[in-house]
């Protein structure tokens, strides 16, 4: 059967399941990811958390969103790259399975706010994704949204948010494992 690494930066975030807690922002996220696949075969990432919309984006708070490009938006240069596509076949399996969801960009950020480019920002998708893609293991990223990014953080529902990401989780990890099953 093939393995689904899933990852998250917090316990809470792994609603239950078995993974890695890779850490808060894109330094620790990046670091953890790139050990775990250098120790163990994964036939596929999936990376999941809560993560903030912009209002103007329309997305309801309890919602979940799954990403079609991670983006780093703390990198201002184009010598490295900013945007990396999530996996097709991962794309198109989580989609079956929620269909909908937004199907956007998810801009990575080390600061709340940070994310002016992208209707929704984290701190540890392109960082998951960027591990994924140089250790060849296909990967997609799928958020819960607690809050506006506008909103003060005592308005946040992290827990309507993690509920929504619990619910989901099986039924995700079901489908990339078929779609990494299938796969030549």
């Amino acid at each position: 059967m093939a393995e689904v690494l899933i990852v998250a930066a917090t316990e809470p975030e792994l609603c239950g399941h078995a993974g890695l807690v890779c850490g808060v922002g894109p330094v620790e996220a990046s670091a953890a990811t790139a050990r775990a696949l250098a120790r163990a075969e994964a036939a596929a990432v999936l990376h999941v958390g809560i993560a903030g919309a912009r209002r103007e984006a329309g997305l309801l708070v309890g919602s979940l969103a799954l990403g079609a490009f991670a983006v780093y938006e703390d990198l201002g240069t184009e010598v490295a790259p900013r945007s990396i596509a999530a996996a097709p076949q991962l794309v198109a399996a989580v989609g079956v399975v929620l269909p909908d969801a937004p199907l956007l960009r998810i801009g990575t950020t080390a600061r709340v706010g940070g994310a002016d480019a992208c209707p929704v920002e984290a701190m540890e998708g392109f960082a998951v994704l960027r591990a994924a893609e140089l250790a060849g293991v296909p990967a997609v990223e799928v958020r819960a949204i607690s809050n506006h990014v506008e909103d003060e953080r005592a308005d946040w529902d992290v827990e309507g948010a993690l509920d929504a990401l619990g619910q989901a989780l099986p039924a995700l990890v079901a489908a990339i494992t078929a779609a990494v099953s299938s796969s030549p």
